[in-house]
């Protein structure tokens, strides 16, 4: 399977390897929540064929066993996982690279952004992990920008893809995605991309987990601010350097601005309490903190 464009072609093209090995229904492949309140992924044992991946867009889908399908019915979204269809390759091309819109790569690689910070966050002790995020934050600062002063050029949109790479292959050992739990229920109920919803909510789940994360947003304001991290109240200069970075893209600041509205909160509340992305979060959140942070974000 040769999966040739962006992130949905990418993650379709791993999901229908899975249903055409597998040959059942899809409800009976995808994660679930169990009666006990567990979420839980069906072992899916069937040979694979192997998935090669030409992106145009930076995401870190490439490094991933994950992919998804949408009910059109419910506007549920069927979480499939199989380290099996990990791809055996990805070929990084100049040409393919310049054929996304330049708002396109840049929206792709807020995703990777907003990742990276909430992994950093997530990060145990973990030296290898911390490499992989730390380097990849960088990349992704410094080459965001110039992504948006040169965007027929085709060596920000190649460097921003090895950044994305290389969190996605961060995140893996570590999880920490509210803001993509939430970015999953609400980016199809808004007018812009996952990558633009994630980045707005990442300022306001960093700060409900700002509690239980300081060393990790210490290795956020050390890679994002020029200041050393040993400062007082490392916290607050990680969510202000983020909040600065979002503002100089002129990504938008609040839900509202992307055309959710406040009746769609409930919804998107009620998805991501079932996303898997939600299992593997620093700060265990409930519903009505969700409630509140979306309102918040609102």
């Amino acid at each position: 399977m040769i999966a040739v464009g962006g992130g949905s072609a990418i993650v379709t093209a791993r999901a229908a390897t899975i249903l055409l090995a597998e040959r059942r229904p899809v409800r009976d492949l995808c994660t679930r929540r169990q009666a006990d309140g567990r979420l839980t992924s069906p072992r899916l044992a069937a040979p694979k064929i192997p998935n090669w991946v030409v992106p145009t867009t930076p995401i870190t889908a490439y490094a991933k066993a994950g992919s998804a399908v949408r009910d059109p019915d419910t506007g549920e979204r069927l979480a499939l996982f199989d380290p099996k269809t990990r791809a055996q390759g990805i070929f990084l091309d100049p040409a393919m690279a310049l054929t996304a819109p330049a708002g396109l790569t840049s929206s792709a690689a807020l995703n990777a952004f907003a990742m990276a910070v909430e992994s950093l966050q997530a990060c145990p002790d973990d030296p290898l992990a911390e490499a992989l995020l730390v380097h990849a934050l960088r990349m992704l600062a410094q080459w965001l920008p110039r992504l948006h002063s040169a965007p027929d050029q085709a060596e920000p949109r190649l460097r921003l893809m090895l950044a994305a790479l290389l969190c996605g292959q961060g995140s893996d050992y570590v999880g920490g995605g509210l803001a993509q739990a939430l970015s999953h229920a609400a980016g199809p109920r808004s007018s812009v991309s996952n990558g633009v919803v994630e980045a707005l909510l990442l300022p306001h789940t960093m700060r409900f987990n700002a509690p239980v994360t300081g060393p990790g947003l210490g290795l956020v304001a050390e890679t994002l601010d020029t200041r050393s991290a040993a400062q007082p109240a490392a916290e607050k200069r990680a969510i202000a350097a983020v909040e600065g970075f979002l503002a100089d893209l002129a990504v938008p600041a609040r839900l509202r601005d992307v055309g959710i509205t406040k009746a769609a909160l409930a919804d998107v509340a009620d998805h991501a309490m079932d996303d898997w992305a939600i299992t593997r979060v620093p700060r265990r959140v409930d519903r009505q903190e969700l409630d509140q942070l979306l309102c918040a974000a609102w």
